[in-house]
């Protein structure tokens, strides 16, 4: 399915809106490479709670599953990236489907978001043979398109790891052409003081993306963590000072991607 997506769209809420019914899923307790069922791992350690004052690496990928898909699949895709939780080089990785697509080009169903201390953590998460074989074995075979997109975080106001139950609104803009650097720092400063502006938000991250192959020409992203649901539905109160932030960037911008997400509950048995 294809959406027409106009920049007249609000950061926080375009005009068109569409909420996609997500297969049950269960998510396995994944300890090791042992087959027993699994909790997704958030890595609280020392050291994840130490990066919270330094920069951090955003990561985030899309991905729209194939028509008709037999659900034991999709399960086994969202496992096998929850199950790379595990691997030391994350301070966070949540998988699931998405809550709502509020605008998109592209009808994406699923979304994963991880966090790295360094963009060599990054990479080296990218190659390793973890990942390559969920990759190759649960995500290709079922996706028929998949978008990425990497920024950079320069202090985390909050936990590394967005609580379970948190809600996620992430916004990518295709800004265009020739546009400025000053253009694109105005439109980033605009996104970093949105917080101050609704309370219902307790953590924004944005930047400009740093691996443009797989990012179909979004080149500013953000995301905005909430405590749940009920908040993200009070975003919709207050729609005209949504346009007011609109307004400031609305000239700049070709696209708009919105799109909602639920931090899956460790004994959720379904998002």
């Amino acid at each position: 399915m294809s959406l027409t997506v106009r920049a007249s769209g609000t950061l926080f809420s375009p005009q068109f809106s569409r909420t996609f019914s997500a297969p049950k899923i269960t998510l396995l307790r994944f300890s090791k490479p042992s087959p027993s069922r699994f909790t997704p791992k958030i890595n609280m350690s020392s050291s994840a709670s130490a990066a919270a004052a330094q920069p951090i690496v955003e990561h985030v990928v899309l991905f729209k599953v194939k028509d008709d898909t037999d659900p034991s699949k999709v399960n086994a895709m969202v496992n096998g990236l929850n199950g790379l939780a595990s691997l030391n080089l994350t301070l966070h990785l949540t998988a699931g489907p998405l809550y709502r697509t509020r605008s998109s080009p592209i009808a994406f169903t699923h979304l994963l978001h991880s966090r790295y201390s360094t963009k060599d953590d990054l990479s080296t998460y990218t190659v390793h043979p973890n990942h390559l074989s969920v990759v190759k074995d649960s995500v290709l075979p079922i996706c028929d398109d998949v978008m990425a997109v990497d920024w950079v975080l320069d202090d985390v106001q909050g936990p590394v790891a967005p609580p379970p139950g948190s809600a996620i609104r992430l916004t990518f803009l295709k800004l265009k052409e020739n546009l400025g650097e000053e253009s694109k720092s105005e439109i980033l400063d605009v996104i970093k003081g949105i917080k101050g502006k609704f309370a219902e938000i307790n953590q924004i991250s944005a930047g400009e993306n740093f691996s443009p192959a797989r990012a179909k020409g979004y080149s500013i992203a953000s995301l905005a963590v909430l405590p749940g649901v009920s908040e993200l539905e009070g975003l919709h109160s207050k729609q005209e000072l949504a346009n007011v932030e609109k307004d400031k960037v609305r000239e700049h911008l070709e696209s708009v991607i919105v799109l909602d997400y639920v931090v899956a509950s460790p004994q959720s048995a379904s998002l």
